[in-house]
């Protein structure tokens, strides 16, 4: 059970690319989190935020396809996963899911639901939901390092 709870809301695409730079401004090595929402909710424009706010210039792509999207920011290992067209969970054992959880590493999940069994639990849980024409972004903490990660969203100045 979470007892870690924000929400926020993204007027815009603008809004939510500096909500995914404000989360990767706090962010701790080891992170996990999982980003839920229906499709068209922004989740992979939350991603292009917290990527490009740690240092990438290039496209930040949804991984549908791939599964996966790697980047090196720094001393960190960024991976981003879309998990949309994953069939069965079973698939993300074979291409070595565990490999990419480690303690020098973010992950961004996009539909976690769909590696339930073989993903660690997400430490930053956001459900993305349409509000008006913007959207509404629940943070839910589910891990210490999660809840560390909200406090410093909540306390620290926005740089």
């Amino acid at each position: 059970m979470t007892d870690a709870l924000f929400t926020v809301t993204a007027p815009d695409e603008e809004a939510m690319v500096a909500l995914g730079a404000r989360v990767a401004a706090v962010c701790e090595p080891g992170l996990v989190v999982f980003l839920e929402g229906n499709l068209g909710m922004g989740k992979t424009t939350f991603s292009r935020g917290f990527i490009r706010s740690l240092g990438h210039s290039g496209a930040v792509k949804s991984p549908t396809y791939t599964l996966v999207e790697p980047y090196q920011l720094g001393g960190l290992e960024v991976f981003h996963f879309d998990l949309y067209r994953l069939e069965d969970p079973e698939e993300l054992e074979f291409m070595g899911i565990r490999d990419y959880f480690g303690d020098m590493s973010v992950c961004l999940v996009e539909w976690p639901k769909r590696g339930l069994g073989a993903l660690p639990l997400g430490d930053l849980v956001i459900n993305i939901a349409q509000q008006g024409l913007g959207r509404r972004l629940m943070f839910e903490a589910a891990t210490e390092r999660g809840r560390r990660v909200l406090a410093r969203m909540l306390t620290e100045p926005a740089a």
